[in-house]
């Protein structure tokens, strides 16, 4: 049997660093054994998915030096490769389970749905599908299908016992059956959910080893019934622990940039963000910190793997990023990397339009764009305070930009101004001071070249990281201030 593995991001947000880890980990372990390791698009939700998500995903895989024997960009045997061109062959296998008896058209509208989980609540019961239309007669199915009603097809799952299956590196793992909801498997419009999708496509690419994610471990019951339902045969799990922040909850992009794009912008090297993946939970057989992804495949065992929260300290990132340019780096090869990073000629190209207009002397050039080759700027709470707005109103301000600024699937200079105009009408402060604190947020000064501007310089990633830098230098916000925050600005929107 040929070892396969496979990473399957969603394209819908920006590239995470978790998404690198179990990547790397997936690829090490194909490498161990003389397997194939392969990318796929799981791009089922169609609403939030977008082509700019998952280029950026491929081309921060490859930049970090991931590499996959089969997928969307390069092809393969098992193709196509990204799940919204294989919608037909989840079509099939739902109503093979339909036919089978082991799956069921469901006609609850989400009213009814919402309806069910108010008065489960209230009862003080289980929240979750009740099987309420597990039983219904082919007659009476046919007869709502025939006047157009919608409906979604769920998995039957038993109501007893439990499910027992070994875990990789956790051995036996029993989950009880009741834990477990009637899964939706293929959707209103057609199309799968992540479960159905994730199982048939496993097996039809011949994966032989599903390396995942801890949080993946409450799901495994569902596929493995899929799998008995099929009758194929099931691949090895094993569930890596969760990335956690140095406070031991989980990686968050509130707490710590979780964006590979984030920290491709900041200026730390490839093979030194892998690296630090790399010891994500594993260790070389020496214990040396620092080593190469050659090094790492040469002698990967993924019983080393352990199974402690591994913690995700950018300061440590940072002083290992460091080592990398001091040790691996010449001069020569320090100025090239500099000048691919931020010194290359499309990002001087990009900027030059702006600072013309304000350029006396070429010398200008350095304080007008320093902030676009910067990481987090030194900016203080008395700069924030400056912009004439009371504190409260300027947190909000702040946070209301942050999370509209989120939401942007297409960032672009347009899409940034009315994103940014909306919240400024919402909150009745005029668009010129309610710019005035992003600004310095943004570029450190009022005096720049435009914010939208400068945020499309900068790219989403640096963009939403100062501003998250910037209600921190202000004291950040507590939970039950966010909480009447989150209020505040579901009726803002």
């Amino acid at each position: 049997m040929t070892v396969r593995t496979r990473i399957a991001p969603s394209p819908t947000g920006d590239p995470h660093v978790g998404t690198a880890y179990v990547a790397l980990f997936n690829m090490a372990f194909a490498h161990s054994q003389g397997g194939e390791f392969l990318l796929r698009i799981e791009d089922t939700d169609q609403a939030r998915s977008t082509p700019e998500s998952e280029k950026a995903i491929l081309d921060a895989l490859h930049w970090l030096g991931l590499e996959w024997n089969e997928g969307p960009d390069n092809g393969g045997p098992k193709g196509p490769y990204r799940q919204s061109e294989r919608s037909e062959i989840y079509q099939k296998y739902a109503q093979q389970l339909l036919d089978s008896g082991h799956a069921f058209r469901c006609f609850c509208s989400p009213e009814v749905l919402d309806e069910m989980r108010s008065a489960q609540i209230a009862n003080k019961e289980p929240v979750g599908y009740d099987g309420r239309h597990m039983h219904l007669s082919d007659n009476e199915v046919a007869s709502r299908m025939a006047k157009g009603e919608s409906y979604v097809i769920r998995m039957k799952v038993p109501r007893e016992g439990t499910c027992n299956f070994n875990d990789m590196l956790r051995g036996e793992i029993s989950i009880d059956w009741a834990q477990i909801d009637y899964q939706v498997l293929l959707k209103a419009d057609g199309m799968p959910t992540y479960h159905l999708a994730n199982v048939v496509d496993d097996h039809l690419m011949e994966i032989s080893h599903v390396i995942r994610g801890e949080e993946w471990i409450n799901s495994a019951p569902k596929h493995i019934l899929l799998y008995q339902y099929f009758g194929w045969e099931m691949p090895v799990f094993c569930h890596l622990p969760l990335l956690r922040n140095v406070d031991k909850s989980k990686l968050s992009k509130r707490k710590n940039p979780t964006s590979i794009l984030f920290y491709q912008r900041m200026g730390y090297l490839p093979e030194a963000l892998l690296n630090y993946l790399g010891r994500m939970g594993w260790s070389m057989p020496d214990e040396r910190e620092k080593f190469s992804l050659a090094e790492m495949l040469e002698v990967f065992d993924i019983e080393r793997v352990s199974l402690g929260g591994p913690v995700f300290d950018v300061e440590k990132l940072s002083w290992l990023n460091g080592m990398w340019i001091r040790e691996a780096l010449t001069d020569e090869q320090l100025a090239d990397r500099l000048q691919e990073w931020a010194l290359n000629r499309d990002a001087l190209m990009a900027f030059l339009p702006f600072a013309k207009q304000r350029m006396e002397t070429l010398s200008d050039i350095a304080p007008l764009g320093n902030y676009l080759v910067s990481g987090m700027l030194p900016i203080t709470a008395e700069q924030l305070k400056s912009a004439g707005i009371d504190e409260e109103p300027l947190l909000e301000v702040l946070q209301y930009s942050l999370w509209r600024l989120e939401a942007i699937q297409h960032w672009q200079r347009d899409t940034i101004f009315e994103a940014l105009k909306s919240v400024s009408e919402g909150m009745n402060i005029k668009l010129k001071p309610f710019l005035a604190p992003l600004f310095i947020a943004i570029a450190g000064s009022s005096a720049s070249i435009s914010v939208m501007d400068s945020m499309n310089l900068l790219g989403a990633d640096m963009s939403r990281a100062r501003l998250r830098h910037a209600i921190d230098v202000l004291g950040g916000v507590g939970k039950k201030k966010l909480k009447k925050m989150e209020k505040a600005y579901q009726q803002l929107s």
